[in-house]
């Protein structure tokens, strides 16, 4: 198989999950008005001074983010399971892998890329500093696809079950908070006018690592899930 069929394979899937995505706009909306809702109750619900905010601001963003990706994980692969399509995807002559990253980039598409672009605007709702806001970018656009491969291995193990959703917070929360805690610190760390460099390697490492072993991963836990 060339390299060139398997990038038709990983398009044409990339294509039709983002059709799908834009016919039900509602479920990319709701990550993203919930995202926006958990950063801007927070001021009003612990204090609308401005050094406070500042302090917490990356650890709040963060975890709306972290809380927002959850919300719209389960998307990935249950309307396939329920339709049929997923066992089709597993006889596909198409290595899986190659299907999983398609659907999985698909995802952070609707739901990782607008956290992004709104983070900016939050943060001067919690009062970032200007230096922070090329960290918070930074650590959003690479810790974002580690949270959307990580959980599709969580959903591939539960996309079988009826009330996964529980499990699926047990599953990937652990593994998310690793991203949590070098992106906020970044974040930090930016805020305070000191190198980010350290923080940044580490999350590009979680990055290569994720996008490297998490197709893997999920193709096999579907065929678990599967049998």
């Amino acid at each position: 198989m060339t390299n060139a069929s398997l990038f038709n394979a990983f398009l044409t899937v990339l294509k039709r999950d983002l059709t799908l995505a834009l016919r039900t706009r509602s479920e990319i909306a709701n990550p993203l008005i919930f995202f926006i809702i958990v950063v801007s109750l927070f001021p009003l619900a612990v204090s609308p001074e401005s050094g406070l905010l500042r302090t917490v601001a990356p650890g709040v963003i963060w975890v709306a983010a972290l809380l927002s990706t959850m919300l719209s994980l389960d998307s990935i692969f249950r309307s396939d399971f329920e339709d049929g399509s997923l066992e089709q995807m597993l006889l596909s002559p198409h290595p899986m892998t190659v299907l999983v990253l398609g659907k999985v980039t698909a995802h952070w598409l609707v739901s990782g890329l607008p956290l992004i672009l709104l983070s900016p605007l939050l943060g001067v709702l919690l009062f970032l500093p200007f230096e922070a806001m090329p960290a918070l970018l930074a650590t959003l656009a690479l810790g974002t696809p580690v949270l959307s491969l990580i959980g599709a291995i969580g959903v591939a193990l539960t996309v079988g079950l009826r009330r996964g959703g529980v499990l699926l917070s047990l599953l990937v929360l652990p593994l998310y908070i690793p991203v949590l805690i070098f992106a906020s610190n970044a974040i930090a760390t930016a805020a305070a006018d000191l190198s980010i460099k350290g923080q940044l390697y580490f999350l590009a490492a979680m990055f290569a690592l994720a996008v490297t072993l998490a197709p893997l991963a999920t193709a096999a836990a579907l065929r678990i899930s599967l049998r």
